[in-house]
């Protein structure tokens, strides 16, 4: 791409990670997000975008004015919303590539849009957590134009691999492992905080690493605790995607609907302060007690029978 100038959509956990690992590229960055309009919230976005040298564009349509690509890292819930707003204004021959966990089905529908505006979509499916890899998260590409861009991200340093030129293959693999391990971090949270309660988690986490020699399941355990705490609400919203993605396949989605109300609840004793002051790096011990300390005098009555 000529004269390339990034414009990132969503200036949260992501996109933060990724002007991070953009700015030593030399390339124009800025970026936009709803809270830059929230004056009860935009101090702290601002400051820290004008900390990384990023220009805090005052509204989705300046960012279009500026950029050739396009970085959508919002929440899955507002994947579609973004395309929407986009399109009235991104310019032709622009590329917008949607990092958002989708379905396939909703990523077709962002692609309609962008597409009819003269620009080239592409979507990406982020295949595990950002933070311990930043730029170099491994993304599957998809979509008519997924080849010509991986180059330039490769340029920028991002590890990024086209998965077809069909549009939605990315995004399906990307779904179907979020069944996996958004729902191994439900059934972790459950069984853990569950197995304390009657006092065999020692027991039953040495069943565990006999059977899954080659994870350490505390260790995993307390990051599982502790990425659901933080994210649940995100967490939530992108297994919705999910189950969206297993109807478009033809089936209830028993599970991934499930797991969303597993994270959601999570989320809720976040917000509620149950975790506020554990700290940093907590185990999951921690968490779990604060759960079950939450129960209420009925739930810690209870017995095996």
């Amino acid at each position: 791409m000529d004269s390339l100038r990034i414009g990132l959509i969503g200036y949260g956990e992501v996109g933060r990670t990724f002007s991070a690992g953009l700015k030593p590229g030399a390339v124009w960055t800025g970026a936009w997000d709803l809270k830059f309009d929230d004056p009860a919230q935009r101090d702290e976005p601002l400051a820290h975008a004008m900390a990384q040298g990023i220009e805090a564009c005052d509204g989705v349509a300046s960012l279009c004015a500026q950029a050739t690509l396009l970085i959508s890292a919002v929440t899955a819930s507002n994947t579609l919303a973004v395309a929407e707003a986009v399109a009235p204004h991104i310019r032709p021959g622009s590329v917008f590539l949607d990092l958002n966990s989708a379905s396939p089905g909703t990523k077709q529908r962002a692609a309609a849009l962008i597409d009819a505006a003269g620009a080239h979509y592409v979507e990406a499916g982020v295949m595990t957590s950002v933070p311990p890899y930043g730029i170099r998260v491994p993304m599957l590409l998809g979509g008519a134009h997924a080849a010509r861009l991986q180059p330039v991200l490769a340029a920028l340093g991002m590890e990024a691999t086209v998965a077809s030129e069909k549009l939605g293959i990315a995004s399906a693999t990307k779904m179907c492992r979020s069944v996996m391990i958004k729902g191994l971090e439900a059934l972790v949270i459950e069984s853990y905080t569950t197995a304390r309660h009657h006092g065999v988690e020692d027991a039953m986490i040495a069943t565990l690493q006999e059977t899954f020699p080659s994870i350490d399941w505390h260790k995993q355990g307390s990051y599982f605790f502790s990425r659901v705490a933080q994210h649940g609400k995100r967490r939530a919203e992108e297994m919705r995607e999910v189950a969206h993605t297993v109807r478009e396949a033809g089936f209830e989605p028993f599970m991934a609907a499930a797991i969303a109300q597993k994270h959601d609840w999570m989320a809720a004793q976040t917000r509620a302060g149950l975790f506020a002051d554990l700290g940093p790096n907590p185990p999951w011990q921690a968490f779990a007690d604060r759960l079950l300390a939450a129960r209420g005098p009925a739930a810690n009555d209870e017995t095996i029978e």
